[in-house]
């Protein structure tokens, strides 16, 4: 019997969402759901115009619930949101894992945050504490700090320090552990092996560093573990949330869910039954995707308030996760309050990282050769949903390139180029794709000296790249021009 009337779980299960939008104003509607308790609302690059077109918006979203939490994907490299339009200036994390120098990675996180206060956010979805332990991972990759737990753990932890010390939360992501897949949960759900004290020993390590070093929030993955939960994914299951993630690791925070719109989660069951797995099971706050409706929040709405009645969903955990969520958001008014930002920090200036020491995390293979006389060839193939479509590389940074698709005519692409002038062949998991690695082996059968550049996440085993820059943002592309041109010159 329910203690909670069919209104009062409506107005809970409000108070436990975080939904995305179209366009780059607040919507009528998500005005109404705000001043009504909504939790909050999640931006993505859609959403955004300029800087100060932002700082306007998320002012309209506290207009209409000044403790809303406004979060968002800035995770400061391949990832980004706030430069959605021309390409990130921040590494990534794979690069500051390869430079490790936890200092800089608390530095490059700390920048992080003062853009996000600068408009207003108080709650970004980074870092990705994934260990990328599978090269072939499609959606990881270079969000991830390296390969090495230890390692992976202390930039995480390094991360969390920078960007919570200007007063926006952390959430740590994808627990536990999203790096050990050949799936992206965008799209499907995927499988992980592995015993619970297997875990211990790799992905949950990262985790236990971000809860030492006081992370306000972790984000769920929407991965099986047969071998931890086999009837419930991560995200819904109440011993990965309830025991492993509270219980044994002592987190006391938020715990937010990826995407409910991802297909990991909902594919079979819809987005509402989604919502209230996900409450069942432990998480807090619901991140239901990028193109939400009034319509989508009255079923979920719906939904959660059937289950209480139902006794599928507990008054208390429901009551519970709204708790949370809303002492979050008081927690961040306060420390916005408190922590001013830095008048240096304004909206016209992007952040600069000293060249030379992004450049030396570049790899280089012994005996390249890069000529004066070189073409670039960028690799086209279709990113992760958690990507996007951000410029990237070496167009990025500003260079003439030749995009290169799977339907194009690699002939009809390079006509007119001749055969002395250097093919240099750029893309993001190059072996991933069998179109790619079919190019490349053609361009070097074709074209002697064709240079081939990685700028995600390498699997020597499979293909092997002459530059591998760990890392495809804006801020790589420069980089990878700048080790280009030197090559060149000491070889001239």
């Amino acid at each position: 019997m329910t203690g909670l009337t069919p209104a009062e779980a409506r107005r809970l299960a409000a108070a436990t969402l975080l939904p995305g939008f179209v366009g780059a104003e607040l919507p009528v509607w998500l005005a109404e759901r705000l001043r009504g308790g909504l939790a909050g609302v999640c931006l993505f690059g859609s959403n955004i115009v300029s800087r100060h077109q932002l700082a306007a918006l998320v002012d309209d979203i506290r207009a209409a619930n000044p403790l809303a939490v406004v979060a968002i994907d800035e995770e400061g490299g391949d990832v980004t949101r706030l430069y959605y339009d021309v390409g990130s200036p921040y590494p990534g994390n794979a690069v500051l894992g390869r430079l490790d120098d936890e200092q800089f990675t608390e530095h490059v996180a700390r920048i992080v945050g003062w853009e996000l206060r600068s408009v207003g956010i108080d709650l970004d979805l980074a870092p990705d504490a994934d260990v990328n332990s599978n090269p072939r991972n499609p959606v990881i990759g270079t969000r991830s700090f390296g390969a090495d737990p230890a390692r992976v753990a202390r930039h995480t932890a390094a991360w969390v320090r920078g960007l919570q010390s200007t007063g926006v939360a952390a959430c740590v992501k994808h627990f536990p552990g999203h790096g050990d897949t050949e799936l992206d949960s965008h799209l499907a759900l995927p499988v992980v092996h592995g015993a619970l004290e297997q875990l211990r020993e790799r992905e949950l390590v990262p985790f236990k560093a971000a809860v030492a070093a006081s992370t306000r929030t972790v984000m769920t993955s929407h991965i099986l573990l047969p071998d931890v939960d086999a009837e419930h994914p991560a995200t819904f299951s109440s011993y990965v949330l309830q025991t492993v993630l509270r219980d044994q690791l002592g987190f006391d925070g938020v715990i937010v869910t990826d995407a409910l719109d991802m297909a990991g989660a909902s594919a079979q069951s819809g987005i509402p039954l989604a919502a209230v797995r996900a409450l069942a099971g432990g998480s807090d706050l619901l991140c239901l995707g990028t193109n939400n409706t009034a319509e989508q929040l009255d079923a979920i709405e719906a939904a959660v308030a059937d289950a209480v009645a139902e006794g599928l969903l507990a008054d208390a955990r429901l009551t519970d996760a709204a708790t949370r969520v809303a002492a979050l958001a008081r927690e961040s008014a306060a420390l916005a309050a408190q922590i001013s930002v830095p008048e240096w920090v304004t909206p016209h200036d992007e952040p600069e990282f000293d060249p030379a020491l992004l450049r030396s995390a570049i790899d280089v293979l012994p005996g390249t050769v890069v000529q004066h006389d070189r073409v670039i060839v960028a690799l086209q193939t279709e990113a992760n949903i958690a990507v996007g479509v951000a410029p990237w590389g070496p167009a990025a940074a500003g260079a003439v390139v030749l995009e290169m698709h799977e339907s194009d005519d690699l002939e009809a692409l390079l006509v007119g180029v001749p055969r002395e002038v250097q093919a240099v062949v750029v893309g993001q998991g190059i072996h991933r794709h069998d179109w790619t690695s079919a190019l490349v082996a053609r361009l070097r059968a074709e074209r002697p000296g064709t240079l081939v550049v990685e700028m995600g996440w390498p699997d020597a085993s499979a293909l092997s790249a002459d530059v591998t820059t760990w890392g495809a943002s804006r801020a790589m592309g420069h980089a990878l021009l700048g080790v280009l041109d030197e090559l060149a010159g000491s070889s001239s």
